[in-house]
Formats: structure tokens, sequence, C-alpha cells
């Protein structure tokens, strides 16, 4: 793996600690420590996809976490996730965008022969190859290609 993420996670802790940020310092030690749990279950250094990986789940596991907490009533705690959730988000590529999307989804479509809902399954065979590597919202990709689908 190139050095690029760890190496900016490490300057980044550095900025955060002479900042006395300590938000961004917890978020970024547990960005670092999840890395490292990762490349030493992998028993070799991480691929910049494996690494995009973990930030990914860490990102998403913030997000689920927070919407528990606003369900529960307690918005200071689900506000703290969100934070972090941002402050992983800036290691993350751009998200692919609304227009870039559908349009992969119409290929997908179009590729596989689908003719209606009965069909995903093909759509997402074809669909998944493109998007890896990419920053997308799986569940948002499933409602899109489904809307997409239903009315076929």
């Amino acid at each position: 793996m190139s050095d690029s993420l760890p190496v900016r996670v490490n300057a980044d802790l550095a900025s955060a600690l002479r900042a006395r940020d300590q938000e961004t310092l917890d978020t970024l030690r547990m960005l670092k420590t999840a890395l490292t749990n990762k490349r030493v279950e992998l028993t070799r250094d991480l691929e910049d996809r494996e690494a995009l990986q973990v930030v990914t789940t860490l990102v998403k596991q913030r997000k689920d976490s927070a919407s528990q907490f606003s369900a529960a009533g307690r918005e200071e705690l689900a506000e703290k996730e969100r934070r972090e959730a941002a402050i992983l988000e800036r290691y993350l590529p751009a998200a692919l965008d609304e227009a870039a999307l559908s349009a992969l989804i119409e290929e997908a479509v179009r590729e596989s022969g689908a003719a209606g809902p009965k069909d995903m399954g093909k759509v997402m065979k074809v669909l998944m190859p493109r998007l890896a590597g990419q920053v997308v919202d799986g569940k948002a990709v499933n409602e899109q290609v489904k809307a997409r689908l239903a009315s076929a």
C-alpha cells in the first residue's frame, strides 16, 4: 500500500495534538488503531482499497450509531457520532454524484437486459464491479436500482 493514508493520518494526528483538538485526536487514534488491526489481521500491509474500506466501515458505524442515538433521544451523543463521521470522511474520495450513478445504473440495466424487478440480481451483478473503489451508499444504490426496474 502506498503509505498515503497512514502517513496522512499520522500527520493529522500530530496537528490535532498540537492544536489540542481532543475530538479529532480521539477519532484519528481510533482510525489508526483500526488500520493497524486490519494490517495485523491480514499479516501484510494494506492495499489502498483495503484501507479505504476500513475508513468506510468506520464512517458507516458512526452514522448508524448517530441514527440510533437520535431515535433514543440522545441527541448530544448522536451529534458526537456525526462529527466523528465528518472527520473520517475527509479520508475518503469524493462520493459518486447522483447523475453519474444514474448513468451507470442505466448502462447496467441495458447490458443485463433487465425487464423488471425480478431482474435486480442481474443488474447488480453488472453494476457492482463498476462501483468498486467508488464511495457510494450501497443502500441508496439498491433503492435506485429497484426504482428504475419498477418503472421498466
